[in-house]
């Protein structure tokens, strides 16, 4: 394998399947049988990788807890002129994996940076979702506390684009009804175990899917939810004229525009529902 003209080695980010071991590109096989040294989130998790495909490059673990400090000895290996792949447990490092603070450190000192592309789950999610829109929002793996969770959600409530996230089997069900709180009961497309034996989709709003999760969940999954219904007009601010306004959507439940409501003015659900409840009604009765 040729070097830089200088006589730091290179740093190679190298997507690997996210199940399927057939979607290995060959130059990443060539890669990673060619470099001194894999360092790789799980060596127990890539050992079998490497041993499918015959390759006896030594491993090295670099994950999350550590990253600092064995970015920092990767780094001087690649000063010392050390060729190294990067690679995650699964699909392409540095995307919601470790990795980051790898590439900006070799960045900084000169190192070479050639990316190796391949398999995404978050790619490989979108070309089946059916999506019309252009573009869309990745917010990777939300945070693992409720409220945490929900605070983060409510940065992206408005947001009119696609919502994608990441989350793992014993989270799954949590954040589905965090989401439920925050957003309303939004249309979703769930994935489960994506190239794999048992890939699935499942498609509903979130209360379905949220449901669906209940018990024990196998799996990596990626969440994708409809953005937030743009108007052409802006929502009022009086809370009477504010369940009208939802009312007259004819798009969303009563229940939806109560939890939207009470997100937006950051008041109690039953309040606004009791309210809710007569003027949903009475609308209802003038239109018979």
């Amino acid at each position: 394998m040729s070097k830089t003209q200088s006589t730091h080695g290179v740093l190679y980010i190298v997507a690997t399947p996210i199940g399927n071991l057939e979607e290995i590109t060959p130059r990443a096989v060539r890669i990673l049988r060619e470099v001194d040294l894999i360092a790789c989130e799980d060596t127990r998790h890539t050992k079998k990788l490497v041993n499918h495909l015959d390759i006896n490059t030594p491993l090295t673990s670099y994950y999350r807890e550590k990253e600092q400090l064995k970015a920092e000895l990767l780094l001087q290996q690649l000063q010392d002129g050390a060729q190294i792949a990067l690679v995650s447990d699964a699909g392409t490092p540095c995307i919601s994996d470790p990795g980051g603070v790898l590439v900006r450190h070799a960045r900084a000192a000169g190192i070479q940076i050639v990316p190796i592309s391949g398999p995404s789950a978050l790619a490989t999610a979108l070309s089946v979702a059916g999506l019309e829109e252009s573009g869309f929002y990745f917010g990777g793996f939300p945070p693992s506390k409720t409220k945490a969770r929900r605070d983060f959600f409510k940065c992206q409530a408005p947001l009119p684009c696609p919502l994608i996230f990441y989350e793992s089997p014993h989270r799954i069900q949590h954040c589905l009804l965090d989401a439920l709180h925050v957003f309303g009961d939004r249309h979703a497309l769930l994935f489960r175990e994506l190239t794999k034996l048992h890939e699935e989709c499942r498609e509903g709003v979130l209360s379905e899917l949220s449901n669906s999760c209940a018990g024990k969940n196998r799996g990596e999954f990626v969440l994708i939810i409809d953005g937030a219904m743009q108007q052409n007009t802006d929502k009022p601010e009086d809370i009477d004229e504010l369940i009208l306004w939802y009312r007259d959507q004819q798009t969303v439940s009563l229940k939806s525009a109560v939890q939207q409501i009470a997100t937006d003015l950051g008041l109690p659900r039953t309040q606004i529902y009791q309210r809710a409840l007569i003027l949903w009604k009475k609308g209802n009765q003038n239109n018979l």
